[in-house]
C-alpha cells in the first residue's frame, strides 16, 4: 500500500462533501470552493484514463449530463478550471485529457479546492469530517476546538455545526449539545479495534451472531442483505448499518434493486480504504464482474476464468464479443471505466476494453485475494446491472428510516466506539 498524503485525504473529503451538497438546494452557494472542486474532480475522473486521450466535445457533454452536471451553465466553467490546472486542453470541438488515475484526481481536487480560496466554514467542514472519522465526538467537546482552529465565534460554530448536520457532512445521534457526531467512514480506519468495542456493547447472543457474520464475510467478502438480516435480526442489522459497521451496496437492474453487505475495510489489505475507491468505481466493477461469474448463462458470455479475463483487460487487450458485455457494463461505460463497441456482424454482441487500469487492478485483488464478492451473489437474478448505489448513500437511506428505539441502540454502539474520547 502506498503512503497516503494529506492532500489526498483532503481531496477525498472534498469529494465526500461535494456529493452531499448536490442534495442541498443552497449548499453549493454556501460552500462554493468545495462544490466547484468536487464537481471538477469528478468530471476529470470520468474523462480521464491511464493514458492521454482526446474526447469529442459532444461526448464530453454527454458525460457531464450523466454526472448530473448542467452542460450549459456548469460544464464550460469546470473545463476552464481543469484547463487552468493543466490536466485538460480545450479546443473548439474536443477535449484532450492528460493521463490521470482516480487517486490522482483526489490530489487535483485538493489543489482546486485550495485555489478557490475556501472560507473558514469550508475549512472547518474538512477538519470536522477528519475528526469524526477517527471516533464519534460529542458536539460540546468539539465546539471550542473548531472555533479556535478556524477563528470562528461561539455563535458561528453553533451555526456551522447545525448546517453541517443538515447537509450531511456529518451525522448526529442524540439531542442537545451532548449529541454524538460521526460519519460513515468510521469503520474504514482501525476497524479491528473499533469492531471489538462494538462487540463489547452488545449482549452475548448478539455478539455471537455478529461474529458469525464476520466469519462469513471474511470467507466470501460479501453477503446478501437478506442473509445478514436473517442471522442478525432486522433491529440489530439496522443499528449496525446506521453506525457504519457494515456497508450496503445496491445493484439495480430491470428485475429491481438487490442489496448486499460488505465490510467497510474490505479493501484494506491492498489500498487505503479512505482513498483508493473514493468514487466507488472498483466496487461497481466488482459487482458487474460478479454478475458475469454467477448469473450469466454460458451462451451469453458467462465468465469462467476471471483472473485471465481481468489480466487481459489490465494489459489493454479487448475481450468479447458477448451479449452480456453490452448489458452488464452500462454503468461502467457511462463512468468511463470501460469502453464498449458492437460486433459488426452481430450487433447484439459487444467487445470491451478497460479504460482505467488501476480500477481493474483493484477489482482483481479484491476478487482473487481473500475478499471475493462473487460467491455471495449467486442468489441474485440474471439481469443487466443498470445502476449502482454505494455504501454512503445506502447508509444514509437506512438512517432516515430508523425508529426512535433503533436510533437509541445505534447511539449505544457509537458510545462504545468513542470510549470516552474528548477534544477538550
Amino acid at each position: 500500500m502506498s503512503e497516503v498524503s494529506d492532500k489526498e485525504i483532503t481531496g477525498a473529503w472534498v469529494i465526500h462533501h461535494g456529493r452531499k451538497l448536490v442534495l442541498d438546494s443552497n449548499g453549493p452557494a454556501e460552500f462554493p470552493a468545495i462544490d466547484e472542486a468536487a464537481k471538477a474532480a469528478t468530471l476529470l475522473t470520468k474523462l480521464g484514463q491511464s493514458n492521454q486521450v482526446v474526447i469529442p466535445l459532444a461526448e464530453v457533454r454527454a458525460i457531464a449530463v450523466a454526472s448530473g452536471l448542467n452542460p450549459r451553465h456548469e460544464l464550460n466553467g469546470l473545463l476552464q478550471v481543469l484547463e487552468k490546472k493543466r490536466v485538460v486542453e480545450l479546443s473548439e470541438k474536443e477535449v484532450a485529457v492528460l493521463g490521470v488515475t482516480t487517486r490522482g484526481s483526489l490530489g487535483n481536487a485538493a489543489d482546486m479546492y485550495y485555489d478557490a480560496d475556501p472560507t473558514p466554514y469550508e475549512k472547518a467542514s474538512i477538519s470536522l469530517a477528519e475528526i469524526a472519522s477517527a471516533a464519534p465526538v460529542r458536539r460540546v467537546d468539539i465546539l471550542e476546538k473548531i472555533g479556535d482552529e478556524h477563528q470562528l465565534s461561539s455563535g458561528q460554530v453553533h451555526d456551522f455545526l447545525n448546517r453541517a448536520e443538515e447537509i450531511g457532512f456529518i451525522d448526529k445521534e442524540g439531542e442537545g449539545e451532548d449529541r454524538l457526531l460521526f460519519n460513515g467512514n468510521l469503520f474504514r480506519r482501525d476497524s479491528v479495534v473499533k469492531s471489538q468495542k462494538v462487540l463489547s456493547s452488545l449482549s452475548q447472543p448478539e455478539q455471537a451472531l455478529v461474529v458469525q457474520i464476520g466469519q462469513e464475510l471474511s470467507k466470501s467478502g460479501c453477503l446478501t442483505a437478506t442473509r445478514v438480516e436473517q442471522v442478525l435480526s432486522k433491529v440489530l442489522f439496522e443499528k449496525l448499518i446506521a453506525a457504519g459497521v457494515f456497508d450496503l451496496n445496491q445493484v439495480t437492474n430491470e428485475m429491481g434493486s438487490h442489496v448486499y453487505v460488505t465490510s467497510p475495510s474490505a479493501f484494506h489489505k491492498f489500498v487505503d480504504p479512505m482513498i483508493d475507491d473514493c468514487f466507488d468505481m472498483a466496487k461497481s466493477l466488482v459487482a458487474a464482474l460478479s454478475y458475469g461469474m454467477t448469473s450469466r448463462p454460458s451462451s451469453q458470455g458467462r465468465i469462467d476464468m476471471l483472473p485471465v479475463l481481468l489480466g487481459k483487460l489490465i494489459t489493454g487487450r479487448e475481450i468479447g464479443p458477448a451479449t452480456a458485455i453490452g448489458q452488464d457494463y452500462r454503468v461502467l461505460e457511462i463512468n468511463r471505466v470501460v469502453k464498449l463497441r458492437p460486433d459488426i456482424r452481430f450487433p447484439e454482441r459487444y467487445y470491451m476494453t478497460l479504460i482505467k487500469k488501476e480500477v481493474g487492478e483493484l477489482a482483481l485483488h479484491v476478487l482473487t485475494q481473500g475478499n471475493a464478492y462473487a460467491q455471495s451473489l449467486t442468489d441474485l437474478p440474471s439481469a443487466p446491472m443498470s445502476g449502482y448505489i454505494g455504501p454512503e448513500e445506502s447508509r444514509t437511506s437506512v438512517r432516515k428510516k430508523q425508529s426512535v428505539m433503533s436510533k437509541r441502540t445505534t447511539r449505544d454502539i457509537l458510545e462504545a466506539v468513542r470510549g470516552g474520547r474528548s477534544f477538550r
